[in-house]
């Protein structure tokens, strides 16, 4: 398998909003993380970092020169790589430990990061799959069910929507009906145990929660973004196959 640069290693485009989607495209789509760039007035948010495979501040301009607050949406490891390149850091309580000492066993590294089989091209470096490790990046700021996160201009609510993780959130926006969802809801195969029932019905309450939220756009954990209809009709398909 090819060889991947560092310049190569991630992709940026505006998507309005004064937001900045930025990927890794030799990262196949169903393990691709999207990273989330907010311009704020006194700072800016970056919603996820990606695997950490490659520095994401060397390699991306946009995020060098302005105050930054790195939110975790929760602790997987394709969401939290890069989460120590930034001084101030934010996740849920309930996630903070493992933000503070990842594991592969705790970022679910261990199940999925076992072969370069998630892969086009390999990172850059001595990449080994089974060698692979978070780096630790102890949160600044806990970010439980009803704070906010500033920016000077603009207002994002934290709501708690556990289900995918138990500290898993998403960020909204209500004065531009703006979802920062994570993994909680996207438009591609949504990940959950099955067989566990409590973590099931965490995620029904979670998706109950955002059916009807006036939403304009949805930006997700993974796959493009979306609006407000295809946001109810991946829920309503959810709640009708688990909401018994």
């Amino acid at each position: 398998m090819q060889i991947a640069t560092p310049e190569t290693w991630y992709e940026s485009h505006s998507v309005g909003d004064d937001v900045t989607w930025i990927y890794e495209p030799h990262v196949k789509e169903y393990y691709r993380c999207n990273v989330w760039h907010v311009r704020g007035r006194d700072r800016d948010l970056l919603i996820d970092s990606g695997m950490g495979v490659v520095s994401l501040r060397e390699q991306i301009p946009l995020l060098s020169g302005r105050p930054i607050l790195a939110v975790a949406s929760h602790t997987h490891f394709d969401h939290i790589g890069n989460h120590h390149e930034f001084v101030e850091r934010a996740v849920h309580p309930d996630e903070a430990e493992i933000l503070a000492h990842p594991t592969r066993a705790a970022t679910v590294a261990e199940k999925y990061v076992t072969s370069d089989h998630f892969l086009t091209q390999l990172p850059p470096g001595d990449w080994q799959a089974l060698r692979y490790e978070i780096q630790p990046a102890p949160p600044t700021h806990l970010l439980p069910e009803g704070s906010t996160v500033e920016t000077g201009d603009r207002s994002f609510e934290v709501f708690h929507l556990p289900g995918h993780s138990p500290g898993s959130i998403a960020l909204y926006e209500r004065a531009r009906e703006i979802l920062f969802a994570g993994d909680v809801v996207y438009d591609g195969p949504l990940a959950y145990d099955e067989d566990n029932a409590a973590e099931m019905r965490q995620y029904v309450s979670s998706m109950k929660r955002l059916l009807d939220l006036p939403v304009r756009v949805v930006h997700g954990g993974h796959y493009p973004s979306f609006g407000q209809e295809r946001m109810r009709n991946i829920i309503r398909e959810f709640l009708g196959a688990f909401d018994r």
